[in-house]
């Protein structure tokens, strides 16, 4: 490990591989990349994978839209395939509410150029046969939504990076981070010191943490979330489908295995990832009555990660006032993989052009939630 450079990222998944690889892109490659455990060991490796650009906010959606470019041309961009498939997401709504939610939803991301429609009862149904959709008001659906590989995408572009002359440093943890009359100094590691002048916070769970080493009292907060993959069937669902009533999604992999997920509504903060029997049992109980032919299908494995949420629901994207050339991108909200390619595109604009130039991140600035904000409310 280098004892010097110009910027360095603490957070080896997804948001600080693509950080670091725009970095380099845009010509500062002076960067080392430091994770704790290994690349996508923490909220990126423990992901569903899925890649959405319906959202309620038009903040994320433009950012959406911006990932899904990148994602479309990954191979051909940063030379790894990612088993990017657009198989579209279904979203579900059950009552008057989400009804007029997703209309009013539909109706912004078509004004951003999203490819969505809603769709009746009966005609979701036609179209996906295999349900059980009673009670079901209507659906939002988006075919070019899709899902990839996190970790083949986190090492894309580490390795990317790593070929165009960035550090990437594993299982070596940031301990503290040395100031000087509000500038940065020095990264200190359980490895030794990087002497430093930049700092990028994308540790995913740990950003508050990360934040507390300058001093900052980051308004994030992680929470166990828990999903689980069932044995291979017959490949029969392209798109995520997703019920935030209900709280699930679920997905088919390339192999034919189903992958799929809830929030735990009585979920304390903090960085607890065992998996609980709890989650078992009333993922086990539910989802067979939308998706009867999962009734007799066996679970093979079942893991936890941490949603690291921010007040909104919505990523935090800044450069501190307090200390200088402290940047974040943090509180995604479980949903960093899907945005981090315009993310880490931003952040690196930012950092060598002096603003973001490929999207606009203004609003997602830790000053909105000193002027009043709203929240996003397409989250399972």
């Amino acid at each position: 490990m280098k004892n010097k450079a110009r910027v360095t990222i603490i957070g080896g998944g997804v948001v600080g591989s693509a950080t670091a690889y725009y970095l380099a892109k845009n010509g500062l490659t002076d960067v080392v990349l430091l994770e704790r455990d290994y690349l996508s060991s923490g909220s990126t490796g423990r992901c569903g994978g899925g890649i959405r650009q319906q959202w309620s906010e038009r903040m994320n959606v433009r950012l959406a839209m911006r990932s899904v470019e990148h994602f479309k041309n990954f191979e051909k961009e940063v030379g790894l395939d990612i088993e990017y498939f657009q198989g579209g997401y279904l979203l579900l709504a059950y009552n008057e509410e989400e009804e007029a939610l997703f209309k009013k939803n539909v109706a912004m991301q078509q004004e951003e150029g999203l490819d969505v429609v809603l769709l009746s009862r009966e005609e979701t149904t036609r179209k996906f046969p295999f349900m059980n959709l009673e009670g079901l008001k209507l659906s939002a659906y988006c075919p070019s939504d899709g899902h990839a590989n996190p970790h083949l995408t986190t090492f894309g572009y580490a390795r990317a990076a790593e070929k165009m002359g960035v550090e990437v440093v594993t299982h070596t943890q940031a301990k503290r981070v040395l100031l000087e009359n509000g500038k940065i100094k020095t990264v200190v590691t359980d490895r030794g010191e990087i002497e430093t002048g930049i700092v990028v916070n994308a540790a995913g769970g740990y950003s508050h943490q990360v934040g507390e080493m300058v001093g900052l009292n980051l308004p994030t907060e992680s929470y166990r979330h828990q999903i689980f993959v069932t044995e291979p069937l017959e490949h029969i669902l392209d798109p995520l489908v997703i019920s935030f009533v209900n709280n699930f999604y679920i997905r088919q992999t390339e192999s034919g295995n189903f992958i799929m997920g809830q929030g735990d509504r009585d979920e304390l903060p903090g960085l607890e990832i065992t998996p609980t029997w709890k989650f078992l049992k009333e993922m086990s109980d539910k989802m067979p009555r939308f998706f009867p032919f999962l009734r007799d299908v066996r679970i093979l494995r079942h893991w936890a990660g941490l949603y690291n949420m921010s007040p909104d629901a919505q990523p935090i994207i800044d450069r501190s006032n307090e200390v200088e050339d402290f940047y974040f991108a943090i509180g995604f909200s479980g949903h960093g993989f899907m945005l981090a390619p315009a993310v880490g595109e931003a952040l690196a604009e930012w950092i060598v052009f002096g603003e973001p130039r490929s999207v606009d991140i203004s609003n997602l600035s830790l000053q909105r939630f000193e002027r009043g904000f709203t929240r996003e409310k397409n989250v399972v």
